[in-house]
């Protein structure tokens, strides 16, 4: 849960104009195929949008992945608050 929170934060970061495949790898720590198993989940899930352009993969945060990441961040900070570690 908390590498699929850190892509969603990654990719809500980047803004409107999406963030590319290579970033990605570099924010998340992952290889590249672990990478794509989780940008096909977030993709299937509705989280994220994968946009193709000149056969270069960006990725941009749904609403429903904003949601998501909100209320990841919030069950986060009351776990914690409580001593609890995710």
């Amino acid at each position: 849960m908390q590498i699929v929170a850190d892509l969603l934060d990654a990719t809500q970061q980047s803004g409107q104009e999406g963030i590319k495949t290579t970033s990605l790898l570099t924010k998340a720590n992952l290889s590249h195929s672990r990478l794509s198993k989780f940008l096909e989940n977030l993709t299937g899930a509705g989280l994220i949008n994968k946009i193709e352009f000149d056969g270069k993969n960006t990725f941009v945060i749904t609403s429903k992945g904003r949601q998501y990441l909100d209320s990841y961040m919030n069950f986060s900070s009351i776990a914690g608050s409580f001593g609890l570690e995710l």
